[in-house]
């Protein structure tokens, strides 16, 4: 947590941040547009916000893209904003009220480290008495194998989101389309999530990527709704009982 606070001090992170916001996957050359720096000084604070978790980055060919990492900023908020009114805390609930305002996205890309093992984190991704417990009382009903269906329903077999497993390698990775039925509005709009799973120590870091281009109101909708459902995950797994936000 410490490192997010000293990555979120400089006033040019923070810049770098809403630049990604409002327009994500940019690469060092975009970064460096309107900079008053040097490229070596962007690359030294892109570093800095990678290694807090507040971004998280992917190679395309010979370029690095850079996408902004939602979650640790909702957790920091939930944690301190509440009880604090410093300059800091007002900042960041700005910073949380901008990423959560609608704006058209191709990924959406979210990163957590969770102190549990992979095949945890895996059921817990995919076993119902997981699941209902923090992705809005959700279960997947489907057997998970590639080119099979996906079906995500509530306990009284009202469904939620249905596709096709893309790729399913336990317990590192899950890629699956995913179609909105909770609002008829969104059912005509197809997107695929892809979970990561990588061990680091003690810890997994859990990799979610949200393609969503061509769906732009399920963009909308789920942006907010993954670092809600992200935070209390981990916070399940960790402590046993889920963020009372995602109950």
């Amino acid at each position: 947590m410490d490192a997010v606070f000293k990555a979120l001090a400089d006033p040019f992170r923070r810049k770098l941040l809403d630049r990604l916001n409002r327009r994500d996957g940019q690469t060092l050359g975009e970064l460096c547009e309107r900079a008053d720096m040097t490229r070596f000084g962007v690359m030294k604070h892109l570093r800095l916000l990678e290694q807090a978790g507040l971004i998280v980055t992917e190679r395309v060919g010979r370029e690095k893209k850079h996408y902004l990492n939602r979650v640790p900023i909702r957790r920091i908020h939930d944690r301190w904003v509440s009880h604090y009114t410093e300059p800091m805390a007002a900042a960041l609930s700005r910073l949380k009220t901008a990423l959560e305002q609608t704006m058209p996205e191709s990924k959406l890309v979210y990163e957590i480290y969770i102190r549990t093992t992979p095949e945890r984190l895996w059921r817990a991704l995919t076993e119902p008495e997981f699941t209902r417990q923090y992705f809005h009382g959700t279960e997947i009903r489907s057997p998970l194998k590639k080119g099979g269906a996906f079906l995500s329903t509530t306990a009284d077999g009202t469904k939620m989101v249905d596709g096709e497993v893309l790729e399913c390698d336990p317990p590192r990775t899950l890629k699956h389309t995913w179609r909105v039925h909770w609002d008829p509005a969104l059912s005509h709009e197809l997107s695929t999530v892809t979970y990561t799973i990588e061990a680091k120590g003690e810890n997994c870091r859990l990799t979610v990527v949200h393609e969503v281009e061509g769906a732009p109101l399920t963009a909308a909708q789920v942006k907010g709704g993954w670092v809600a459902i992200l935070s209390s995950l981990k916070t399940l797994l960790e402590t046993g009982k889920p963020l009372a936000m995602a109950g």
